[in-house]
């Protein structure tokens, strides 16, 4: 079995300030880095799908299949990015990664500046940038404990991810403004730029990683196959994977269709939309931040059940919208319900990090993501399908109704019954 070697982490520190891993160069250094590859990212989706409506023309089939291709390369590449990525060091990985996803992004706007540009390119991009981005999410899930102590990679997963949730919520809005002042292909090269100043800071990390010696690898196919078994037989593990993606089908079947619910069915314009795009990513926001104290005081295990099982139902006040439920009270729901799936990814991501073994984590971070991945395309059509025979509010109760049932999985698991997940697998 291969093994990627890490120095290791001192236990022993002295108390750290208000900051907490902030504080720390390598973790701080990560931190922006991976914050602005966030930002990136999230102006990248609203400023590639603005250059294939606004630019090019193109029709809502051909924006969904921009979005698509963004996905599909989880189906193809996941697991074989998985075994690559524990042979590798993962900062390395997320480095290449970024100078990538620098050019593809670049060479929308000098496409745009020389004529040239067409919706086959987007296509291409959105496929290789979805590629990049498996190899760069594989890499990133496995790195962090190679940079933080064990007791400390809850802080460290809740700082993270409180980071993209900040820049979900700005990453639309500055897309828009950027698009509207410079043009949507040379608003892409913002997004550009990003990863540059992302890469540049994973660059400064002063801790190393080395790659296993050629003589303890085996076959890429059954290193595969190690990760693959590893998931499956391991009862919390398999639950996660299952829920994460019974959970990913139906959040993205409503996504496929709010915000024609939200025009449409409710009544709002465009800038009504925003607004309540704004609320709910607030909602993520808070559900980072709040993941750490939900974790000290119910304990991980139990406290992933309490934000799926009683926190995330409020989701269904969403289609009362303007029917009996004032908009308001509906959207605040809503937020509140995406407050604790995102808390509870953040408690299932540590739990990952501390319980799988160091030298196969990239492989089972791999396979678990890919049976969660691979359901956000499958959502996301089941729901424009849906929202074309039915319509979007009656949608939006049957997506809402299968998040919830997402939860008698983790109540038919052994997770029922613990307080806090282990740490050892």
């Amino acid at each position: 079995m291969s093994r990627v070697d890490v120095e290791p982490k001192v236990e022993e520190r002295p108390p750290r300030g208000r900051w907490g891993l902030l504080a720390e160069p390598d973790f701080r250094r990560l931190w922006i880095g991976e914050t602005t590859s966030g930002l990136g990212t999230a102006v990248g989706n609203v400023a590639l799908a603005l250059v294939a409506v606004v630019t090019l023309g193109a029709s809502p089939f051909m924006v969904g299949l921009l979005t698509a291709s963004a996905w599909l390369p989880w189906l193809f590449l996941g697991l074989t990015a998985g075994a690559w990525v524990d042979r590798w060091p993962r900062r390395t990985v997320m480095l290449v990664c970024d100078l990538a996803l620098l050019v593809l992004f670049a060479s929308v706007p000098v496409a745009g500046w020389l004529g040239v540009l067409t919706i086959g390119q987007l296509v291409v991009v959105a496929l290789l940038t979805g590629a990049v981005k498996v190899f760069f999410s594989t890499a990133y899930g496995a790195v962090v404990p190679s940079l933080v102590a064990k007791p400390d990679l809850l802080e460290a997963n809740v700082k993270l991810r409180a980071g993209e949730s900040a820049v979900e919520i700005a990453g639309p809005g500055v897309a828009g403004v950027v698009s509207q002042l410079f043009g949507a292909a040379t608003g892409m090269l913002l997004d550009a730029v990003t990863y540059l100043v992302s890469a540049l800071f994973l660059g400064a990390i002063e801790t190393r990683e080395k790659p296993p010696a050629r003589a303890a690898r085996q076959s890429i196919v059954r290193e595969i196959g190690e990760g693959v078994r590893f998931l499956v037989r391991d009862p919390y593990l398999r639950t996660l994977a299952c829920f994460g993606a019974v959970g990913n089908l139906a959040l993205n079947g409503i996504q496929a269709v709010q915000t024609v619910f939200l025009v449409r069915g409710v009544g709002l314009d465009q800038g009504g939309v925003g607004l309540v795009f704004a609320v709910v990513s607030v909602g993520g926001l808070v559900g980072a931040s709040v993941a750490g104290r939900i974790a000290r005081r119910f304990g991980t295990a139990r406290g992933l059940l309490v934000c799926e099982l009683v926190v995330a139902p409020f989701i269904l006040l969403l289609p009362t919208a303007g029917r009996g439920v004032p908009l308001p009270v509906s959207v605040l729901a809503w937020s509140v319900a995406v407050c604790g799936v995102v808390a509870g990814n953040v408690i299932a991501g540590s739990f990952y990090q501390t319980y799988c073994p160091p030298e196969m984590i990239g492989r089972i971070r791999a396979s678990a993501s890919t049976v969660n991945y691979s359901a956000i395309p499958v959502g996301a059509l089941l729901g424009g399908y849906l929202g074309g025979v039915l319509d979007s509010r009656t949608t939006i109760w049957i997506m809402s109704a299968v998040l919830l049932s997402a939860g008698l999985i983790l109540l038919a698991s052994p997770i029922r019954s613990l307080r806090n997940f282990p740490e050892h697998s």
